[in-house]
């Protein structure tokens, strides 16, 4: 998945790559014939006293030192770009891929794992991309050209590398290979520590009101101390590879000065070239130490690569259509009838279906009202209008074409939903109600909190429609936060409203006072409405009664009284006989 990423990722980047390959190449090449000049210094210069050769080589030395790092830095900028562009591209995509996913996969994956691959985990794939840049193309040159430079100064010194290359090999690969399972399990790790951390910044309220400080502090520190111990794991390892690298360069070093000195007393050998020799054994054992670096990183970006790629391989349980069917107009078209038939979902894995046969019509200018004990399948029969879910079998019907057929955009521009937890953005009171429609006058918007019944409260606010909302609107109450919801659905001026008991958090004045604002505005329109309280229900055009994810009722008010059994138990465990008549 890693080579996968990065050959679609880094396409664009081409030329920023080639560019860095061939200053890489240069600035190696560069390296390896230091050793050499300087070796020419000492056994052409200063053994014979030549200060002129010894001014022209030093000239030359200067000059291939300054080609190096012209192409360092170069090559740095480049690899710098091309890394970070690729980190900006992955990240784009897996947003831009969960953006795609229904509430399905969204609830496969996770929130607290989502945000953990988008962030942490193409950060560890964009590391690997930015020391392989820096680090890998140099190191194969390096590793390859020192092995020749060293055979070119002395081949029978170079013996030594036969011992010294395998043993360090096996000792990085070695430790290498315990490393990738703690990798594996450091990234679920994090994934813990942000569930833990987003559950309780959330429910902060909840773990004061019930004193659970404590409780949830505990539940951080063993996530913490997970994650502390499967790195420290990492961290000794890691600190056991620098030293054993370490100790066979430096027992190399020895070897070369011991066997090196006796060919130099011998006269096998010049004393420059033992120099240049033991140069070319540091540049072929640093090559060594700079692979370990990428092998220290190579096993968390797999493992990081791997969950990127869960991800993107992921698709979507809801597939637009390969050829969207348009909705009807005309003078015979009526924009926002919805229409269930023969409706049943089942969650995958689940043994029952949540809903079963459900046969449904909402009209235009009608407002249809659902009711049922917890668990019934309401929240889950609305969800479906939008395409939030598909139905298992039957259909879902909007102007006569089935929601599956529909494009996508075309659908939830139709629909204006207020869900059962209504979210507002971190912004301002103007920029979530043009989530509505973006562009929409103040006046509209005014309008739209009026109908809702949040003007008041709006206007009371120093900075009006510029007031800030924090993230989630947990700086307003849950009554205002619901009504803003139902501003921002108003705002749109959808053929089909979804109120997915959104009047719950309402007193009873309020709640009134608000249906009775939203009969003009939806007039033309299609309303259902979900509500678990019978008086936000009472006056709808019709209403459905589901049990156990079947509809066991539909009439008006009057007539589910005198009708259904279920309906009557609801109605009369909120309110006495008289009150209901």
């Amino acid at each position: 998945m890693l080579v996968t990423l990065l050959r679609h990722h880094l396409r664009p980047y081409r030329t920023a790559v080639v560019a860095v390959v061939v200053l890489q190449v240069v600035q190696t090449l560069a390296t390896l014939y230091l050793p050499s000049l300087n070796a020419r210094i000492i056994d052409d210069g200063v053994a014979r006293g030549d200060t002129g050769e010894i001014l022209r080589l030093g000239g030359v030395m200067l000059a291939v030192s300054l080609v190096q790092v012209v192409c360092a830095v170069i090559a740095v900028y480049f690899g710098s770009k091309a890394a970070m562009g690729f980190g900006r591209d992955v990240r784009g995509r897996l947003f831009g891929h969960v953006q795609t996913f229904s509430a399905q996969e969204l609830g496969r994956f996770g929130a607290p794992t989502l945000i953990t691959r988008t962030t942490n985990d193409v950060q560890q794939v964009q590391m690997v991309v930015l020391l392989t840049f820096t680090l890998m193309i140099i190191a194969p040159i390096m590793l390859l050209g020192g092995v020749v430079m060293a055979l070119q100064e002395d081949v029978g010194l170079s013996g030594i590398l036969l011992f010294a290359v395998p043993v360090l090999a096996a000792v990085i690969a070695a430790i290498v290979v315990r490393m990738v399972p703690y990798f594996r399990s450091m990234q679920k790790r994090i994934d813990a520590i942000n569930r833990v951390l987003r559950e309780q910044i959330a429910g902060v309220r909840v773990v004061r009101a019930f004193v659970r400080e404590e409780r949830e502090s505990q539940r951080f520190a063993a996530a913490s101390t997970d994650l502390f111990d499967t790195s420290l794991r990492v961290g000794r390892l890691m600190a056991l590879m620098f030293p054993a690298v370490m100790l066979v360069l430096n027992v190399t070093s020895v070897g070369v000065l011991w066997f090196g000195g006796q060919r130099v007393d011998s006269g096998e050998m010049q004393i420059g070239a033992l120099t240049a020799f033991l140069s070319y054994i540091a540049y072929i054992l640093m090559a060594v130490m700079m692979s370990t670096m990428m092998f220290v990183m190579f096993p968390r970006a797999v493992v990081s690569a791997e969950r990127i790629g869960e991800v993107l391989t992921t698709t979507t349980s809801v597939v637009p259509p390969t050829a969207p069917v348009a909705p009807p107009t005309g003078p015979d078209a009526r924009p926002g009838l919805v229409e269930l038939r023969g409706v049943e979902f089942r969650y995958p894995g689940a043994e029952q279906a949540v809903l079963r046969g459900v046969d449904l019509v909402a009209e235009p200018g009608r407002t249809t009202a659902i009711i049922g004990s917890t668990g019934s399948g309401k929240t889950t029969l609305v969800n479906l209008v939008p395409r939030l879910f598909d139905v298992t079998s039957g259909a879902v019907l909007l102007d006569g074409v089935d929601v599956r057929d529909l494009d996508p955009d075309v659908l939830w521009t139709q629909i204006g939903l207020v869900p059962q937890k209504p979210y507002l953005f971190s912004g301002t009171v103007r920029s979530n109600l043009e989530f509505g429609r973006p562009g929409a006058s103040d006046d509209e918007l005014w309008h739209a909190l009026d109908v809702a019944q949040a003007r008041s409260f709006v206007e009371e606010l120093p900075e009006g429609l510029d007031a800030p909302i924090a993230q989630g609107g947990t700086n307003v109450s849950g009554g205002q936060r619901q009504r803003l919801a139902i501003a921002r659905a108003l705002v749109r001026r959808p053929h089909v409203y979804l109120f997915d008991d959104s009047f719950s958090a309402l007193d009873y004045a309020t709640d009134a006072a608000l249906r009775a604002a939203l009969v003009p505005e939806t007039r033309d329109a299609t309303v259902i409405v979900v509500a678990q309280r019978v008086a936000t229900i009472r006056h709808a055009d019709r209403i459905v009664v589901l049990e156990d994810g079947e509809v066991v009722g539909v009439g008006t008010h009057t007539e589910l009284l005198e009708q259904s059994e279920t309906y009557r138990e609801i109605v009369y465990s909120q309110v006495s006989a008289e009150e209901a008549a």
